[in-house]
Order: structure tokens, then C-alpha cells, then sequence
């Protein structure tokens, strides 16, 4: 099953407040990125987040799931009403996260 585009506008709409985030679609399913960074996935439905020391102190009791099979754990975001709060999680996880490394250009 993938995620529906119901599904990933709603997450989009809930986090519009937020300038520069955008997904993109990855294999059916979608990444979720913030000022270049990947912070999370969207896969079946679900919202994942990459986890994050700042973001498991504001989760508190932590839901840890891959997204997909032979993925990584990730944060496992069950309340997607909570706009405030998705937001607050998606900006600190971002600050946490280091700059992604850039690509050899191959001549």
C-alpha cells in the first residue's frame, strides 16, 4: 500500500505555517523536507520523523517504527491533528539534523 494524496496534502496543509517545506515524491510514497533536509517520510498513511534528541524530549513516550521494510526506526507520529505541535517537531528536528552531504559532481 502507498500513501494517498489525500493523505499527503493533509500533512502538507497541516504544516503550511512553515516556510520551505515541501514533499517529494519518493517510490510511491513521499519524503518530507525542510530547508534541504529530509525529516521525515510519509508511508502508508503514516507520518515518520526522523528521530532526533530534540524531538524525542517533546514526544515524551516514543513510538519507534520503520516506514518501510529494512528501514531504519523512525519517530512513528500517531496525533496529525495537532498542527501545533507538528510543527514544533518538524522545526526542531530540522535544527538537529546536520546539513545532508553533497553529491560528487562526476565529470
Amino acid at each position: 500500500m502507498s500513501t494517498s494524496k489525500n493523505f499527503a496534502d493533509y500533512i502538507i496543509d497541516q504544516l503550511s505555517d512553515i516556510d520551505g517545506i515541501f514533499i517529494k515524491n519518493m517510490f510511491g510514497e513521499y519524503g518530507l523536507f525542510l530547508s534541504g533536509k529530509m525529516v521525515g517520510v510519509l508511508c502508508d498513511d503514516n507520518l515518520f520523523i526522523k528521530p532526533t534528541e530534540a524531538g524525542k524530549k517533546l514526544l515524551g513516550d516514543v513510538i519507534y517504527a520503520p516506514p518501510y521494510k529494512g528501514a531504519k526506526p523512525y519517530f512513528l507520529i500517531d496525533d496529525t491533528d495537532n498542527r501545533f505541535f507538528l510543527k514544533e517537531l518538524i522545526v526542531k528536528t530540522e535544527q538537529a539534523l546536520p546539513l545532508p552531504k553533497k553529491k560528487k559532481v562526476k565529470l
